[in-house]
C-alpha cells in the first residue's frame, strides 16, 4: 500500500538525485526563501519541498493530478494537517520503541509486534477519518487513499491482525513441534499456535502417558542455550514475516507523513501570501509546440515574504516567442522580475499554485540560470573569463525545451565586446529551441536583437516616471539607450553634487522603502 499523493506510479523518493545545478538555482531565485515560507520551521516539509520543487516534473498531467490534490488541500485545509499529524505522531511512537542491542528472530519479532501494536489505533485513526471524507473530497489520489484506508482496515480486518499480533507476542510461551535428527539434534521445527486450555479439571490433571515432560534446570547455562537456540530457529520465518509487515506499514506512513508535509507546506505559504493581499492562481501549463509565457500580476513570492507585505506584480504577454528582453532603469525591478519568472516556472512543475493572477507558460525540461557575480576573490580568473566558463557548463547541458535565465550576462566588459558575445549566444539559443529571458542594461544588444528579429522577441522596460521615480512595473516598449543611472547618483549624492545623508542613511532598510530596495 502506497500513499502515491504526489505521482500516480511513483513513491516520492528523497534520495533521487536533484538537478546539477540545483545550487545555482537556489541562490539565484532564492528559492530557500520560498521553502521556508513553506516548513515554517519544520525540517521535513523543508526537505520534502527543497527536493519537490527542485526534480521538476515534465508530464502535465502529473501537475495536474497534484494540483487536483491541492485544491482538495485548499477546500479542506484542516482534513490534510490533521492527516499529517496522525502520520506524524505514528511515527514518533515508532522511536520509541526498544530497537535491541543484538538482531536475532526474537528480538525482530518482539520489535516487530510492538510496532504493529501500535500502528494498529494510527490505522483505526486514519480510517476513520478517510471514511469520513471520502465521499467529500474530489481529487483522484486522495478519493484511492481514502477508499484503500476505509475498505481495507474496516474494523473485521483490523480485529484480526491485531488478535495475530498478540498470539504473536508469546506472553505465555512459544509452542514448537520438532523432529529427531541425527546427533539428537532438532530438526523441521515448525511454530504452533498455543492449543486451548480447556476447563479447569482438565488443566489440574496430570500429563496422559503418552506425553513426555522434560524439565531444563534454570541453573544451567548450557541448557538455557540450547533452549534459547531451539526457540530462535521456530521463531525466524515468523520474524522475518512481521519484519517485512512492520516495515511496510512504517514504509506507508512515512511516505504519508512526507507527500502530507508537502500539501502542508503550500497550505502554510497559501496562508502567508494570502494575507498580503497578494494574488495566488492555478498555472496552465502550456501543451502547445510553440513556446508560452503569458502571465498577470506576476511577483516574487520570496520577495513578499521576506519584506511581510504585497509587492509589485507584472504582466508579460510572450505567446509564441521564445526570447523575453528586459531592460530599463536601474533599481526598476527587472532582477526581480527574473526571479518571479523562475520561481513560477518551478512552482508551475511542483505542482502547485503560482504567485500569479493568471500564468501560463510552456513546461520547460530543465530550467538554467545565469547570473552576474561578484569578481573571484581568489584572482584564479578575471569577471569576463569567469562568465564565460559558466556559460559554457550551461550550453554543455542546454538542450531543446530548456529555459535559460540570464541576469545581466557578459555586463563586467565593455558595451561592444558584452553585446556581440550576448547576442551571438542568445541568437544560438533561441534558434536550437531554447527559451531565453534576459535581463540586460547592454543597450548594443538589446537594439541589435530588436533589429534582427522583433516578431519573435517580447520586449519589456522598467518604467520610470519624469522625475525619476521607479514603479517597478515592466511595460511592453523598444529598449532605451540609457539605464538612467544618473537618477540613483542625484539620489545618492544629491542634486548638488554632495552625498545627501538623509536619503543615504539606510531607509531603505524595511518597510515600503524595504520593498524599493529590494526591487532590484
Amino acid at each position: 500500500m502506497r500513499p502515491r499523493l504526489l505521482h500516480p506510479d511513483e513513491d516520492l523518493d528523497l534520495d533521487h538525485p536533484v538537478p546539477s545545478n540545483a545550487h545555482e538555482l537556489l541562490r539565484d531565485l532564492g528559492l530557500d526563501d520560498l521553502v521556508a515560507g513553506m516548513a515554517a520551521g519544520d525540517t521535513t516539509i523543508a526537505e520534502v519541498a527543497r527536493h519537490t520543487l527542485l526534480t521538476s516534473l515534465t508530464d502535465p498531467a502529473v501537475i495536474g493530478y497534484r494540483q487536483a490534490v491541492l485544491r482538495d488541500a485548499l477546500a479542506h485545509p484542516e482534513l490534510l494537517r490533521t492527516l499529517h499529524r496522525l502520520a506524524e505522531g505514528a511515527l514518533l511512537r515508532e522511536q520509541h520503541v526498544y530497537h535491541g542491542l543484538v538482531s536475532n528472530p526474537g528480538s525482530v519479532l518482539k520489535r516487530a509486534t510492538e510496532v504493529l501494536e501500535l500502528a494498529l489505533e494510527d490505522l483505526r485513526r486514519l480510517r476513520d477519518l478517510a471514511a469520513r471524507y471520502v465521499d467529500e473530497v474530489r481529487s483522484p489520489a486522495l478519493t484511492a487513499l481514502f477508499t484503500t484506508l476505509r475498505d481495507q482496515f474496516d474494523e473485521p480486518a483490523l480485529a484480526a491482525f491485531d488478535a495475530q499480533v498478540q498470539q504473536l507476542r508469546f506472553r505465555d510461551g512459544v509452542v514448537v513441534s520438532a523432529r529427531l535428527g541425527l546427533g539428537c539434534r532438532a530438526t523441521d521445527l515448525v511454530l504452533r499456535a498455543r492449543p486451548s486450555r480447556g476447563p479447569v479439571l482438565r488443566r489440574l490433571l496430570p500429563p496422559s502417558r503418552s506425553s513426555t515432560v522434560i524439565r531444563i534446570d534454570d541453573a544451567s547455562d548450557v541448557d538455557r542455550r540450547a533452549l534459547t537456540d531451539l526457540r530462535e530457529q521456530a521463531l525466524g520465518d515468523a520474524a522475518k514475516v512481521m519484519g517485512r509487515v512492520s516495515d511496510e506499514v512504517l514504509r506507508f506512513l512515512t511516505l504519508l507523513h512526507q507527500e502530507l508535509g508537502f500539501y502542508v507546506g503550500c497550505l502554510a505559504l497559501y496562508d502567508r501570501l494570502r494575507v498580503t493581499g497578494a494574488p495566488v492562481c492555478f498555472p496552465d501549463p502550456s501543451t502547445d509546440a510553440r513556446p508560452v509565457l503569458v502571465a498577470r500580476e506576476l511577483y516574487d513570492p520570496g520577495l513578499s515574504l521576506r519584506t511581510g507585505g504585497r509587492v509589485v506584480g507584472n504582466d508579460v504577454a510572450a505567446d509564441g516567442v521564445p526570447l523575453v528582453m528586459v531592460t530599463g532603469a536601474n533599481q526598476g525591478g527587472k532582477s526581480t522580475f527574473l526571479r518571479s519568472v523562475g520561481l513560477a516556472q518551478l512552482m508551475l512543475q511542483a505542482g502547485t499554485f503560482v504567485a500569479a493572477g493568471s500564468f501560463r507558460a510552456t513546461v520547460a525540461t530543465r530550467l538554467f540560470t545565469h547570473v552576474e557575480r561578484d569578481e573571484d576573490t581568489t584572482l584564479r580568473s578575471g569577471r569576463l573569463d569567469a562568465e564565460l566558463r559558466e556559460m559554457r557548463a550551461i550550453d554543455d547541458q542546454l538542450a531543446p525545451g530548456d529555459l535559460l535565465l540570464c541576469n545581466e550576462s557578459f555586463s563586467s566588459t565593455n558595451e561592444r565586446e558584452g553585446s556581440l558575445l550576448a547576442h551571438a549566444i542568445v541568437r544560438a539559443h533561441v534558434e536550437s529551441g531554447v527559451r531565453v529571458v534576459y535581463v540586460t542594461h547592454l543597450f548594443d544588444l538589446a537594439r541589435a536583437l530588436h533589429e534582427d528579429a522583433p516578431a519573435t522577441t517580447c520586449f519589456l522596460r522598467a518604467e520610470r516616471r519624469e522625475d525619476g521615480t521607479r514603479t517597478f512595473k515592466l511595460l511592453a516598449g523598444p529598449p532605451l539607450p540609457t539605464s538612467f543611472g544618473e537618477d540613483l547618483y542625484r539620489r545618492i549624492f544629491g542634486e548638488d553634487g554632495e552625498p545627501d545623508r538623509d536619503r543615504d542613511g539606510g531607509g531603505d532598510g524595511d518597510g515600503t522603502a524595504g520593498l524599493r530596495s529590494s526591487a532590484t
